[in-house]
This record gives structure tokens, sequence and C-alpha cells, in this order.
């Protein structure tokens, strides 16, 4: 599918969209630039390119240093590699989210309404809800009732994570805004999307009703630890509905381009002829050790060989021989440890990510919600909850979630079963329940190669896989790997009236995690 075209057109309006101030989202002036204008196609398609974007730019290079996916080598991802994360997040609270991709999604919930077309209202709710998610499990306590009201309110208050989370007075919950965002989807409406104006399902509602309750899924997930009954009895009206993303042809997924300006941002991030940084972001250890040692066929798929296969080894290397190689060749793969303090690493040594997480020249999507995902969710809630399953065990939803994983990497069902033949340590749940959960969530984590976010949302929940800290950590607290993002300087400042007092460090848990 070709979206070059209206991808570089969309990019050019996040850009509008996202940097102008309120007062200009409120001129009743009848200006052609101005946002109140614009067709809810448009902004269907800038708020969809934003999400993604927002995701995969730099809250998922600091989440996926954090989890150790990656380690950083070189300038800033060095340093945030060692949990120096405080400042450098305002473009990320201000401009990717807060007046990007969640302004983007008000103003086509806004226009779509006034328009009668609840059709493209209902995707803004569940992109809303989605962004809003991200922001709130970031960083804590954020503006969200009174958030996005132009110059009704400038300087919003500071919810309370778990009233995000479960509602209160005067404030809808994130399950309660997807579920109206769902209800739309199912009423007539005036306008409707196409394969124009939506990059991810090209305007399929039914899939966009499998991505919200798939949200429903994550969300319940999220808070399983806190409020276990509550999520417990929407884990099982999403499963007994069968209403989620059941397959991994409809992954929420943002597409991206191999042009200038439509790129996928972590090859942006790594690629030399774009000016950018290909010495600062290296395989991690941690990651490669999990996966060496079980010869995982997903490892040639996210991460790249070094030197290219070949029979002689280089002595700085790791000897490696995994599925796909031919007779008498070996791929060879090299890390880098979180928190080495090496000046100058030889990059001709060092794994980087590979074209399904970064695309070939950028042409690759940002996976946001997935198929995986929903298999790994039922198999810990079936666990931990005791929730329903449908028809399955967490032992057969455990090795299909592995399995669609592997699949979708591009691994053939008869590899992934000899996969499973020669490690039953993996493919087997065995003892505890305490050592199963740490069984799911560290296949898991290495499923979510490529985001960050999620594997750093289900490490603070539950604590595995166990990492060990960074080398030479700083931070906060160079004991306590972070357990939030920090407010941006310019937030702090701008809404002292609001804004938490004293701002919460990195080593303060939020409202969910328990552990």
């Amino acid at each position: 599918m070709k979206y070059q075209q209206y991808l570089g057109f969309a990019l050019a309006g996040v850009v509008a969209l996202g940097t102008v101030g309120c007062k200009d989202f409120l001129d009743v002036n009848a200006n052609p630039n101005n946002p109140e204008t614009v067709p809810p196609s448009v902004l269907l398609t800038a708020t969809a390119i934003q999400t993604g974007f927002s995701n995969g730019n730099e809250i998922n290079r600091i989440t996926s240093l954090l989890v150790q996916h990656i380690a950083g080598a070189g300038n800033q991802a060095a340093a945030q590699d060692v949990y120096n994360i405080r400042g450098g997040l305002d473009n990320q609270w201000q401009g990717e989210l807060y007046a990007g991709s969640l302004e983007d999604a008000q103003k086509l919930i806004e226009i779509s309404t006034r328009l009668n077309s609840p059709a493209y209202a209902g995707i803004g709710k569940l992109l809303k809800a989605y962004n809003f998610a991200m922001t709130t499990d970031l960083w804590g306590d954020i503006p969200y009732s009174q958030a996005l009201m132009g110059l009704d309110q400038l300087k919003p208050r500071f919810d309370k994570q778990e009233d995000i989370y479960k509602g209160a007075d005067g404030i809808q919950s994130l399950d309660a805004l997807v579920k109206e965002g769902l209800a739309d989807l199912l009423k007539t409406s005036d306008l409707m999307p196409s394969a124009a104006d939506d990059p991810i399902y090209r305007g399929d509602l039914v899939k966009w009703a499998q991505m919200g309750n798939t949200l429903r899924l994550k969300l319940a997930n999220t808070m399983s630890r806190r409020e276990p009954a509550l999520a417990a009895t929407i884990i099982n009206e999403v499963v007994n509905a069968k209403s989620a993303i059941l397959t991994n042809a409809n992954d929420f997924e943002v597409p991206f381009g191999g042009a200038v300006g439509n790129r996928n941002p972590i090859f942006d991030f790594g690629d030399a002829t774009f000016g950018q940084r290909p010495l600062d972001l290296f395989l991690s250890q941690r990651l490669l050790d999990s996966m060496r040692v079980k010869n995982d066929p997903r490892l040639p798929v996210y991460f790249t060989t070094t030197p290219t296969p070949t029979a002689t080894v280089n002595t700085t290397g790791t000897l490696t021989t995994l599925p796909g190689a031919t007779a008498g060749t070996f791929l060879t793969f090299t890390g880098f440890q979180n928190g080495a303090n090496v000046a100058t690493p030889v990059s001709a040594n060092r794994s980087r990510y590979n074209t399904y997480i970064a695309g070939a020249s950028g042409a690759g999507p940002i996976r946001l919600l997935t198929n995986v995902q929903r298999l790994f969710i039922m198999a810990e809630s079936a666990l931990v909850l005791k929730t329903a399953t449908d028809g399955g065990t967490v032992q057969s939803l455990y090795q299909a979630a592995i399995r669609a994983s592997m699949v979708k990497a591009g691994i053939s069902d008869a590899a992934v079963t000899t996969y499973f033949t020669n490690n039953p340590s993996v493919a087997i749940l065995s003892g505890s329940d305490t050592r199963k959960l740490n069984q799911i969530m560290t296949q898991k984590w290495i499923s979510w190669v490529g985001n960050g976010y999620e594997a750093y949302n289900d490490y603070r929940r539950t604590g595995y896989p166990r990492l060990t800290l960074a080398l030479n950590a700083q931070g906060d607290d160079p004991n306590v790997l972070p357990k939030r993002f920090v407010y941006p300087a310019s937030e702090l400042s701008g809404n002292a009236t609001n804004a938490p007092n004293p701002a919460p460090g990195t080593t303060v848990p939020v409202w969910w995690d328990i552990d």
C-alpha cells in the first residue's frame, strides 16, 4: 500500500496544527488556514500519523533504553541510558502530545460532531484515549479533564491518575471515553472515513472497533495490580465479546514511508544519511543474552548481524547459529552494555535495529496495539485474575502469543514449532504462578522490541523481566531504575498554580505501579 502522498500532507498538517497557539484555534475570523475549517478527513490523517510519531520518537528511545532493549553509546542516548532523563521532554509533552496528537484528536472530535459525522468523532475519541493513556502512564497526574479547552482554560488542573483511569466527579475515565468512541462508530454518519484519509484501517470501522476494545484490554491490564476486580470485569467483557484485535493483520500500527518527512522516527534517528546519530543506539547486551541463549529466531529480524554472516567469526563478536543461516555460516551479534563508558564504540562491531523495527529506508510501521499484546494480556490475566480465556488455557494463550509474535516477524509456523521443541523451558509454563508470570512477561518484553513504552509499562507493573541496573547509573537515584518521567520545566512554570509542588522525581511510582 502506498501512503506517501497523503503521509507527507498529513505531516505538514501536523506541523501546522501543533505549532499554533490556543488563540489561533478559537479565532472567530474565517481564516482558511485555521484548524476550525480543516475537514475531518485531513484531521484523521494528521492525528493518526502524529500518534505513531509521538510514540515512536523520543518516548520510545528513552523507554527502550530503560527496559534494555537497546543501549545508549553516545550523546543524549548515553545520558538517558544511565537514567539522566530530567529535562528535554518539553517537545514531547508540549509539542508531540498536548499540542500535537491530543489537540489534533480533540479538533477531530469537535469538527466531526458539528458536521454530524460520529464515525470520525468516534475514531478521534479512541485516538484521544490512547494518547492520554500514554501521557498519564509516563508522567502520572496530568492535565486531563480541563485540558484541550483553548482560551477557556489556559491553566488546566492536574487530575489524579487514579481518577483518569477510574473516573470521578466531573472526570470521565479513559475506559468510558473509549466506550463512547465505540458507540459513535455504530451511529449514522454524514461523512465516512475512507482509504484516502485513514492510513491505519482505510476506513474500516469494524477494525477501529477492534482497536478500541484492545485499548480497553490494555487499560484494564495496566491498572490490574491496583484495581484487580475492575480490571477483571473489563477484560472478561472484552474477551467474551470476541471484539478485540484477533489477528496480526488487524494490528493497530501507523505506517510511514521511505521519503524524507514521511519516515519512521526510529529509522530517522539512526540514519547517517539524514544527519542523525547512527552511533548512539545499539542492541542491549541484556536483550542479546536473553534471546541468544535460546537461539530465538526473532533476533536477526529485530537486529543486524555483525559482521555480515560469514564462516569466520570475528573474535570480538559472539557466535550464534540461528534458523535461516545457510550451511557453514554463522549469524554474529554483538551488543552493548547499558551504561558502559566507552568513548568511541566501533559501530561495525555492534548490532543495531534491523528493517523489521525501523523499516527499509524508514518505510516501517510503529506498532501500537496488537494481537500479540491481546494474547499476552489474556494469558497474564487468566493466570493472575482468573479471567475468561475464550476456551483456551493460560498455557495455550501463552504459546499462541509467542507464535503470533514470531509469525508477525516473518518466522514460519514450522520454525516456531521447532523452536518450541528445542526450548521446552520457554515453551512450557512451569512452577509457581510467580515463575509463570515471569515467563509470560519475559516473552512479552521480547515481543515489544520497537515499542519501549508498552514494555516499560509492563516492567513497572510486574517487575519482570528482572533487569540489572545500568552500569555507572546516575539520575535521581543510581540504585533505582526510573519509575516515571519528570514534568517539563515549561509546564511547571507555565502552570505553577496547578502543577504538583513539589514535583515528583523519577523514583516515585505512578498510581498503578504498586511493585
